[in-house]
């Protein structure tokens, strides 16, 4: 974010200035940035918590180029503000919007030129059947219709920006649409990006036929290109004078600023958009198949062993797996994005059994062949809890901890149906999943670890070797996905890559030869390995009736060429991600050959070619194979690891030189200049308990330990923020050893400290400090790090006025406020209260209680306070000093051991308070932190055990991150005034975006943190119950 200094200060901008035209210019098609007087939105609500940031962010950067900007949606007596508002139509929001241009006495209603963004909320929309789809659609279109025929009959000289926008994500649409509560994560994500899509085409088509309400030379009305999609994150706007560059892990992209040749904003009249007619149709090869096999005899009587399994006595199939088993726009026509969405299981290459062979090539038609009485296949359409689905339960957009659920609603209907006889029956269960793991590995590299990967399956696998009698499984391994990107390079094949870098942005995003894009393709192929291993250990073969077989067919995948060389489109559905029935057609029959080929000399490549033809049982080798019956023998598992002694990190930086020179720039701060530590917070931070072996010792306060202040031992041994420092600053003054309060050094933490009482922490350490002979109060640089917030929510359910998310802001602020105004030469790590919402998902429980729902929106309020006071210029007026949000705890993961439990090696003894390998996780977690721009940080944290996790900092870039000089051209800032007047915060209203500035969407996500989580829930459900406490060690 490029923040902006006080008034009085002085700041470089990222783009060039440029001066207004002169004389203005009377064409819409030749207006500068600069020359826009008005700025303004419309098409928010009350719940459009990230819309708001994105328009207030907008309006800093329309001010660097007319600091005169005059913005109603910022203005305080502005009645239509988005917090204090009920909802409105569009055409009631640009009524109101006319009406305050025309009766505002400091601007030229007629001769100043607007700029207005109307915001259509795709949140809005609430389509519960798919042929709801089409009528809210039009509605919507109807009502931006409205909304714009109504400016251009009010407003002279004004540029109307309509974008689509779906980067609101929290529970309010769930309410407003409960249909949406229904649906899983995945399906919802997918539900969300098709209706984005066709609202997207139909405000398209509509600009069209309305010719962009251009009658006008003052007047025009421009479509964003594609919609404004986020995912829950900061969102972050960074304009540059060099060219596009994207970031390697996909969370930043930049534009090019107002240049020369084109310095105007765009209009259809300066830059035509291309509105592209259908494309042509795809050509639709046939899909059926020529059976070649001449024997397709049963054994003799039905077989005991699944080693000596024909494919003619097996009688029943099934399967589990993501959209590519569930169907998803198999027979979607190629111009039907929205189609995407609809399931054709009778067509799935695993499980489908629509028609017969000669049209529909599936593994149950191709085993029809061998026995028509075949059962458990799916037909038709439907989701999987259908009856049409039958055995095909696999769920579109489901990850690997799925699996588990899927199986056992697999094995119920199995056993419950009266077609199978579930003891005697020989059933093929086919198993895919992984890409949807994959494709969101970079948000939470932790969950979707390798070894997670491996646990998800073996509980899934686990499960049907215990209920399942005579089965063989085919566990075929995850695609190398990879290759797919190439469909999304050549832009002439008109792929809508913005939807897919919604689905799967790990994948897309990364540039070639990054190393983002390396740690995706470790991930990819440590899960095909995994697999093998998992197989291998002989697990699942302690019973002559059941056995597991891995599949590689998918192991490496060439992208079908047409050719010309250019990827073919015909193999992939609408979206260019999901695959059509070609490719359908030809995954079956490398599923069949693999099932048919020995255990080492498997097919492990999908060419995707149409020459493939189906092999047939041999008379010498007339089984589906097995390692048995492969002659196969399983290899040796890896060695065990030996014990972990301490939780100490390895070091590789190598530079540690200070500046040159004492700096006067916190900017400008590298870690060799901090010359003291310092903490605030509650027993996280006071290491209460961090080191016991028994209940006894669980009051004390293992300070030395402590992840952000503790300085017991070295960083080979202890890893803490201050043992990291030390490797730059042998010198460093503050930290805490030991226990108790004897050698705390500057460690304020209190146990049990609500917010409420960091001010009276943050007044005894600017005494301390004072006091210190070893300090020199002015010129030290000082590092100091707050977190707190645990005690307040988990008391919220017992004390819900004073411990509100404002009053939790509220002395954040007045703590914040102390330390700008009296301490120099300092900069403030704010560690974000972490989150509690993965809780379910890791414990397995089904709590929906309304009391759990209120906690987490509250704890959600506690993260939005705490982002919103910190995002202004409130603490920006002062050179020496700077407050940075640290997110890794955003969003909050509980590592585990086992199906699901917590990983206790992360608590005390009392599985409530942290460890000492908590402490050195978090302390890697806040260090690497430092060393991320602001806007890219990560939120989440990886808590596996690896000494060598701790970042350097780079030869381009050796300071510590701050907003300033996290900005691709770093401002330079001069205060003017050294007294203590913060700048008000912005008023939490929407301003309006400029064409040129792209949404930058600082995915983040899904993992982070470390068992607090439990921590915070539990500390609620004792209090609720009633259970007994032991005084005295409240977190």
């Amino acid at each position: 974010m490029v923040p902006l200094g006080t008034r009085d200060s002085v700041t470089t901008l990222p783009c060039p200035q440029s001066s207004p035209s002169q004389p203005p210019p009377s064409t819409v098609n030749s207006v500068k940035p600069s020359d826009v007087a008005v700025l303004s939105a419309i098409g928010l609500h009350r719940h459009s918590a990230e819309l708001s940031k994105v328009v207030a962010r907008l309006h800093e950067l329309m001010t660097l180029f007319n600091s005169a900007l005059i913005s109603p949606v910022l203005d305080k007596t502005n009645l239509y503000a988005p917090p204090v508002v009920q909802h409105r139509t569009l055409v009631e929001q640009a009524e109101e919007v006319s009406l305050y241009l025309q009766s505002n006495q400091a601007l030229d209603v007629d001769g100043d030129w607007k700029l207005v963004l109307l915001f259509v909320q795709v949140d809005e929309l609430c389509a519960c059947e798919e042929q709801q789809v089409e009528s809210r659609i039009r509605a919507a279109v109807q009502e931006v219709d409205g909304a714009l025929q109504l400016l251009h009959s009010q407003l002279k000289r004004t540029i109307v920006n309509v974008a689509v926008w779906d980067g609101e994500h929290d529970t309010f649409q769930n309410r407003m649409c409960p249909c949406m509560e229904t649906s899983s994560e995945g399906e919802l994500r997918l539900q969300r990006v098709m209706l984005t899509h066709a609202l997207q085409e139909s405000l398209g088509d509509h600009m069209v036929k309305k010719h962009w309400y251009g009658d006008r030379h003052d007047f025009a009305v421009v479509l964003q290109d594609t919609p404004f999609i986020t995912d829950p994150a900061s969102v972050n706007l960074q304009p540059t004078s060099g060219p596009h560059d994207t970031e390697d892990n996909g969370m930043v992209i930049t534009v090019p600023c107002p240049s020369e040749d084109r310095p105007f904003l765009r209009t259809e009249g300066n830059s035509p958009s291309y509105r592209h007619s259908d494309a042509s149709p795809l050509l639709h090869l046939v899909t059926g198949t020529e059976m070649p096999c001449k024997d397709l005899r049963p054994s003799s009587s039905p077989p005991t062993s699944v080693h000596a399994l024909r494919p003619a006595d097996i009688k029943v199939v099934a399967a589990v797996g993501d959209s590519l088993t569930s169907g998803n726009g198999i027979a979607s026509s190629p111009n039907n994005l929205l189609d995407v969405l609809s399931q054709y299981r009778g067509l799935s290459w695993s499980i489908g059994g629509d028609e017969n062979l000669t049209t529909v090539t599936t593994l149950p038609n191709i085993l029809k062949h061998f026995n028509p009485l075949l059962t458990g296949y799916s037909v038709g359409m439907g989701k999987q809890n259908t009856p049409q689905a039958f055995l095909n339960q696999a769920v579109a957009g489901d990850t690997s901890d799925d699996i588990p659920k899927q199986v056992r609603a697999l094995v119920a209907r199995m056993k419950n149906d009266t077609r199978i006889n579930f003891e005697s029956d020989w059933k093929v269960i086919t198993m895919f999943i992984g890409g949807n793991d994959v494709c969101n590995s970079c948000y939470n590299s932790l969950y979707y670890s390798v070894e997670n990967y491996e646990r998800h399956i073996r509980e899934g696998l686990d499960y049907l070797h215990k209920e399942v009698p005579r089965a063989l499984v085919n566990l075929v391994e995850p695609l190398y996905i990879l290759p797919l990107r190439e469909t999304h390079m050549d832009s002439s094949l008109k792929c809508p890559t913005w939807l897919v870098n919604i689905l799967c942005r790990c994948v897309i995003m990364p540039k070639p030869g990054s190393k983002a894009l390396q740690k995706v393709e470790d991930i990819n192929r440590g899960y095909q390995r995994i697999l093998n291993e998992l197989v291998e250990s002989g697990r699942y073969d302690t019973r002559s009736d059941f056995t597991v077989v891995v599949q590689p067919f998918l192991r490496e995948i060439n992208v079908p060429k047409l050719p010309n060389g250019r990827p073919d489109r015909s193999y992939f559905s609408a979206d260019c991600f999901h695959l059509s029935q070609k490719s359908q057609t030809l995954m079956a029959r490398s599923l069949w050959n693999n099932m048919l080929e020995p255990l080492g000399n498997k097919t492990e490549e999908e060419g995707f070619s149409a020459e493939i033809g189906l092999k047939c049982p041999s008379e010498t080798s007339p089984y589906v194979r097995t390692y048995q019956n492969s002659n196969y023998t399983y290899s040796s598992p890896s060695p065990t690891p030996g014990p972990i002694t301490n939780w100490g990190s390895d070091f590789s930086c190598t530079d540690f030189a200070p500046s040159n020179s004492v700096p006067t720039s916190v900017h400008k701060l590298r870690p060799s200049d901090i010359k003291v530590v310092a903490a605030l917070g509650d027993s996280a931070t006071a290491g209460t308990g961090a080191k016991a072996k028994n209940l006894l010792e669980l009051k004390r306060e293992y300070r030395g330990v402590s992840w952000s202040i503790g300085g017991d031992g070295t960083l080979d041994t202890v890893t803490t923020l201050p043992n990291i420092l030390r490797k730059f600053n042998p010198s460093l003054q503050g930290f805490s050893k030991g226990q108790g309060s004897r050698q705390k050094g500057f460690n304020m933490a209190v146990p049990g400290a609500k917010t409420s009482e960091i001010p009276t922490q943050v007044r005894a350490l600017i005494a301390a400090l004072r006091e210190n002979k070893k300090v020199d109060f002015e010129k030290d640089w000082k590092l100091v790090t707050l977190f707190v917030g645990t005690n307040d929510l988990c008391n919220y359910c017992i004390d819900q006025n004073n411990l509100s998310p404002k009053n939790y802001s509220h002395h954040l602020m007045l703590s914040l406020d102390m330390l700008y105004k009296e301490v120099p030469r300092l900069l403030v790590n704010v560690v974000e209260i972490l989150q509690i919402d993965p809780l379910n998902r890791v414990k397995n429980n089904e709590d929906n209680s309304p009391e759990l729902e209120e906690l987490k929106r509250i704890n959600q309020q506690y993260q939005t306070e705490t982002q919103y006071l910190l995002s202004g210029d409130r603490y920006d007026g002062r050179e020496d000093f700077t407050v940075v949000l640290q997110p890794y705890f955003h969003n909050s993961f509980i590592p585990s051991v086992g199906e699901g439990q917590a990983d206790l090696s992360f608590f005390s003894v009392d599985c409530f308070h942290i460890s000492d390998r908590a402490h050195a996780e978090m302390a890697i977690a806040l260090w690497n932190n430092m060393l991320e721009p602001v806007g890219r940080k990560q939120a989440y944290n990886n808590f596996t055990h690896d000494r060598s996790k701790i970042h350097c900092p780079s030869e381009a870039h050796p300071f510590i991150f701050t907003k300033i000089n996290s900005l691709p051209s770093q401002p330079v800032v001069t205060s003017t005034s050294s007294s203590f007047l913060p700048t008000a915060l912005p008023q939490k209203c929407p301003s309006s975006i400029v064409p040129w500035m792209v949404v930058v969407v600082a995915v983040v996500s899904l993992l982070v943190g470390i068992a607090v989580a439990w921590i915070i829930f539990s500390c609620c459900l004792k209090k609720n119950e009633n259970a007994l406490e032991m005084r005295g060690t409240g977190f």
